[in-house]
């Protein structure tokens, strides 16, 4: 329903403003949808366990983290490279829906750089994070 001002003319951005404030008085704040992106294969269980680390750090930090790489390994084989594909398939259509690409460490495995280009070449806003989540700026601060 688009919101219409006093005279009768749509505007799109007093709506908005209202339907925040809406949001807000019935205790459902906006949180963004982050995708996560970090290493699974290799050391794979401390990397689950960093890659809940990272999620636990979005959430906190008031975003809605969507780690597909924590879920779809819950019934997919990742090395059976059929199996992975698909993962990596369905790792895809979330980060569409997300709001920001988040990647943490330095070193990119082979699946995560595969994220990187899809995000930088659809022109996603990314955020590099530190393995401690810091976040890495341009100038590398």
């Amino acid at each position: 329903m688009t919101y219409r001002n006093f005279e009768g003319y749509a505007d799109p951005t007093a709506g908005k403003a209202l339907a925040g404030i809406e949001r807000e008085k019935h205790g459902r704040q906006y949180r963004p949808m982050v995708y996560i992106c970090s290493k699974y294969a290799g050391d794979v269980m401390n990397n689950i366990i960093s890659a809940r680390d990272y999620c636990r750090f979005a959430a906190m930090s008031g975003y809605i983290p969507v780690a597909s790489h924590l879920l779809f390994t819950q019934f997919l084989h990742d090395e059976n490279p059929d199996e992975r594909r698909l993962g990596l398939f369905f790792g895809n259509i979330l980060m569409d829906k997300c709001d920001e690409v988040w990647i943490f460490g330095v070193e990119l495995s082979a699946g995560m750089k595969a994220e990187y280009d899809r995000a930088k070449r659809k022109g996603y806003k990314i955020r590099r994070f530190t393995t401690d989540c810091r976040e890495v700026t341009a100038h590398g601060h």
